[in-house]
């Protein structure tokens, strides 16, 4: 069983989804409160009840603190069950990268296996759960050029530039 929470933030509307084990997926700032309602239905094969908990008020919480940069990481019980082995191992690597720093597709590559995985761990950065928790936004090309985001490359400017990090990056 599934529940989800969605609120306002002040970037906009926001949803978290919570199974049994733990927070399982972010549903990053929208327009409306019905796009992101509809974005946490064609996650999911079957319905997602409204409801509250403590984890999910906690990361609600720790989600409006980041955005009002009161917070620079989350302790959250995590469900990362719907990933590959592959992917759990991509998201974990992405843990390790600290607020305010930059990492490349490649760095994270070398840590998983080698260059030859850098498509796929763009693959599984891309099928990331839960941005901002898991900080796909902090990886760039190795170039650093800003390369793609799941939530759009505006919105992961704007994350970049709540962690000051929006100015190293090359002609963006």
């Amino acid at each position: 069983m599934r529940c989800a929470i969605v609120f306002k933030s002040p970037w906009g509307w926001m949803g978290i989804v919570e199974s049994l084990k733990g927070i399982q997926a972010i549903v990053l700032p929208k327009q409306s409160k019905r796009a992101v309602e509809s974005n946490i239905s064609a996650q999911f094969s079957e319905p997602v009840q409204r409801g509250e908990s403590p984890s999910l008020e906690a990361a609600r919480r720790q989600l409006l603190d980041y955005l009002t940069g009161k917070r620079k990481s989350f302790d959250l019980p995590l469900d990362l069950t719907e990933g590959t082995t592959f992917q759990r191992q991509v998201w974990r690597t992405l843990q390790r990268v600290p607020y305010s720093k930059l990492r490349s597709y490649r760095w994270i590559a070398a840590r998983v296996g080698g260059p030859q995985y850098a498509r796929a761990v763009g693959n599984a950065v891309g099928a990331n759960p839960l941005p901002i928790v898991i900080p796909c936004h902090r990886i760039v090309a190795h170039d650093a050029s800003l390369g793609g985001f799941s939530g759009g490359l505006s919105m992961k400017r704007k994350l970049l530039s709540l962690e000051g990090t929006l100015t190293q990056l090359q002609g963006d």
